[in-house]
């Protein structure tokens, strides 16, 4: 490398100044005729020129190698059937190339798996930022074409791309697509899930088929099989049954012969149930100290409407006072207990009599709903040990427990019992020491007999069971054998939990899932990671069996955690959809998408490299035709043919070179410029003399 640089001797004002005035000098002779004129401006301009140190700066440069990056795609996709060993063959054979190519280095990155997909623009990008440009001769990618990234690639390359497709060209796969799923849903209330199946790639033509079977499931339950046009997006109903997460499960009936995966088939949806709001019916049978309580309580949930009548007088109490002042509405009994029972979730008969105002076979009716369902909550007084006893109404035969006609009136601390221990409703209230809770005294209660099978969970004066909770049917029904629980909210002995308590026994009898006495709970904290919790009612509870999506099954063992409590940290070796069995609890859990972002699209195809192969002069070429020869190609040639021996590549030679020592020689010695400037001088002088006279 020569150039020629200057090392001026004065500042380069003064240099152009001397300039100047040479040619001004020179401008005057022309003016005035006389001969010498160039050669005098000729000399000033070599004396500014000797000024300014002109020099020969000589480099000696060493040439640089090029540089070949050779990407090679090892997502899980590359594992289909026979992706991996066209992968190994193309890189040894344009190792061994890319190593005959003269002056041509080998760069080689590896793109795995990622929880987001297929980083190919990412590791593009990167490596081609960490090689000089003026170096890279070229890129080539060994992959499906499926990148999950495609804004991370670089806007353009110095050199040509060529990507090299794996699989076969009659490869073809049928494909679930979950377009628009809900997160949440109406309890009992119908949502929509748009899904489409799409078929991509060669498809067979036996396979094009107008429709195909998709099986439908809820919570790994038996499901139904619905038949579904291909390629169209099309909507199916689904019905939360539950609160909380109801993971519905979507499915091919059958997986096609000859599709490059069944990965894709199936897709899990988790919609979480939710109530629009709970109706509570809250019936009083007379004013007393603790009715606030009730209404207290349900008035402060915002998600809970509220009916309430409290029953002033008896229908057999005549005391002269006109029927139009003894209550702002008519008790609408028939509306409420017959036409319109079903719309509520919880029926609360605050000490209730029976003194005729409902009819048999409203009782009969009541009896029925819980029977389907519904939930009644008896919060009793006295009343329960007289003549006027629910029990002794047609809805005694679902209450969980029978009267004995005994009230006990003497101060008691309520305690928990074994079961009230590991019962959701009651478990932890009463404090770090059950035996000792810290809680205040109440002052009456009734006592009862159990029914067997019931659930005692709190006990009072003289260990008489104080809560009992039951199912009958499909429904539930709990029974508070006391009307004290006001004393707590009065602070009474230093109150105690009774919002919570009653909170509780409402939403259990409502069959709120967080307060399932046998329960299987998941909290999926950090990806694959699972807190489970087993609640039981039993002794023990686990191992439980795992059934992965491939059909392995699994045990994960659980340890006590508390009475009745028993839980697991586990992480599941994959994304999809589990199966948990403890006994007769089963939970179906999805843990990421069913089908891995890898096996969403497994069709070979380049639609996202494209325009970037184009811009750089490259090509996309499938391995299926064979490894294609390497050659160097001049830039601005074509990088890619077909020649007498199959396919090739080219990448093109960057001469690329670094500068290795610098030598500055001036451009004429000092003598020189004088003898220059010096023999300008003397040429015009003597230009000038020979001048003849006119």
């Amino acid at each position: 490398m020569t150039q020629l640089r200057f090392d001026p001797a004065l500042p380069w004002w003064a240099i152009v100044a001397l300039a100047v005035l040479a040619a001004l000098v020179a401008g005057f002779a022309l003016w005035r005729g006389l001969r010498g004129w160039a050669w005098r401006g000729l000399a000033g301009l070599a004396a500014a020129l000797a000024l300014a140190g002109p020099a020969l700066e000589l480099g000696t440069r060493a040439g640089l190698s090029d540089i070949v990056i050779l990407l090679d795609d090892r997502s899980s996709s590359q594992d289909l059937p026979g992706r991996a060993g066209q992968v190994d063959q193309a890189v040894e054979a344009l190792t061994d190339g890319i190593g005959a190519l003269p002056g041509t280095d080998l760069r080689r990155v590896t793109v795995g798996d990622d929880d987001d997909g297929t980083l190919l623009g990412t590791a593009l990008s990167r490596a081609v930022a960490a090689e000089p440009e003026a170096r890279l001769a070229g890129v080539i990618a060994l992959t499906d074409g499926r990148l999950h990234d495609p804004a991370q690639l670089p806007e353009g390359l110095p050199a040509p791309l060529h990507v090299l497709l794996t699989g076969q060209p009659e490869d073809w796969d049928r494909r679930l697509v979950i377009e628009e799923a809900p997160a949440f849903g109406l309890i009992d209330q119908e949502v929509t899930i748009r899904l489409r199946v799409e078929d991509q790639g060669a498809v067979p033509e036996g396979q094009q088929t107008g429709s195909v079977a998709l099986r439908l499931s809820v919570d790994g339950e038996d499901g139904q099989t619905v038949a579904v046009p291909l390629n169209t997006s099309l909507t199916l109903p689904v019905i939360p049954r539950h609160a909380g997460q109801n993971v519905v499960q979507i499915e091919l009936a059958e997986a096609p012969p000859g599709e490059l995966t069944d990965r894709n088939n199936a897709a899990a949806i988790s919609i979480t149930g939710v109530r629009d709001r709970l109706r509570v019916l809250l019936v009083s049978g007379e004013p007393h100290a603790g009715e606030r309580t009730w209404r207290n309580l349900l008035k402060s949930d915002a998600g809970v409407d509220l009916i309430h009548f409290t029953i002033l007088r008896p229908p057999d109490k005549f005391d002269g006072v006109p029927v139009s002042e003894l209550s702002l509405i008519a008790f609408p009994t028939r509306e409420l207990f017959l036409d319109r029972i079903d719309d509520f979730d919880l029926i609360i008969f605050d000490r209730y009599s029976v003194r005729g105002i409902l009819p048999p076979d409203y009782y009969l009716n009541i009896a029925r709903y819980v029977e389907e369902g519904g939930a009644i909550l008896v919060s009793a007084g006295p009343e329960m040990a007289s003549v006027e006893s629910l029990n002794l109404s047609p809805l005694g035969p679902i209450l969980p427990a029978r009267p004995t006609g005994r009230v006990i009136e003497e101060p008691y601390l309520p305690r928990l019992t074994e079961d009230g221990r590991r019962h959701p409703v009651t478990a932890g209230l009463a404090g770090p020491d059950p035996d000792e809770p810290d809680w205040g005294r109440w002052l009456r209660m009734a006592e009862v007999t159990p029914e067997p099978g019931a659930q005692v969970a709190l006990t009072g004066a003289e260990d008489s069971p104080l809560l009992i909770l039951d199912r009958v049917g499909e429904g539930r029904v709990a029974l508070l054998t006391s009307d004290q629980v006001w004393l707590w909210g009065r602070g009474f002995e230093g109150g105690g939990p009774q919002l919570e308590l009653l909170r509780r026994i409402a939403h259990w009898s409502m069959q709120e899932p967080e307060l399932e006495e046998e329960a299987l709970l998941a909290d999926v904290s950090d990806g694959l990671t699972v807190a489970l919790t087993r609640r039981t009612m039993q002794d023990s509870a686990g191992p439980l069996q795992v059934t992965h999506p491939d059909g392995t099954v699994t045990q994960v063992p659980l340890a006590p955690d508390g009475p009745g409590r028993f839980i697991a940290d586990w992480t599941a070796p994959e994304p999809g959809l589990y199966r948990l069995v403890d006994g007769d609890i089963a939970r179906v859990l999805a843990l990421g998408p069913a089908a891995p972002r890898e096996f969403e699209e497994t069709v070979a195809d380049a639609p996202l490299l494209a325009a970037l192969t184009d811009a750089s002069g490259g090509s996309v070429l499938r391995l299926s035709d064979g490894v294609p020869d390497l050659r160097q190609t001049r830039a601005g040639r074509a990088a890619s043919g077909t020649g007498l021996g199959g396919p090739w590549i080219g990448v093109t030679p960057r001469d690329a070179a670094q500068i290795t020592g610098l030598d500055r020689r001036p451009l004429l010695p000092g003598w020189a410029w004088l003898a220059l400037i010096s023999g300008l001088i003397l040429t015009g002088w003597l230009a000038e003399g020979r001048r003849r006279p006119a």
